[in-house]
């Protein structure tokens, strides 16, 4: 299992732009083979932080969905990335 999360930084003002814009992304991502949970969600404290949690099946399935990418728009949007991903290994219970 990978785990994604972390923070994504835009302008304050154009924060909720950003994210109504992310919409069919999350959508797509959350019907993409492999992805267990993908959200972005406004941070309550700093109005422009987005808050990043991705759980996927593999690193393959990531890395296909993550392909397509944000396109200009969205990249150009944003002022900082901090956002990791760890490979998380499952026990039996």
């Amino acid at each position: 299992m990978i785990i994604v999360a972390g923070a994504l930084t835009v302008d304050p003002h154009g924060r909720d732009a950003y994210l109504d814009g992310c919409a069919s992304v999350v959508a797509a991502a959350r019907q993409a083979q492999g992805c267990h949970d993908f959200a972005l969600s406004p941070d309550l404290l700093d109005a422009g932080r987005i808050n990043v949690f991705e759980r996927w099946d593999s690193e393959e399935d990531l890395h296909r969905f993550r392909g397509s990418g944000p396109d200009d728009g969205q990249h150009d949007a944003l002022l900082n990335i901090q956002v990791n991903e760890w490979m998380v290994l499952e026990r039996p219970h």
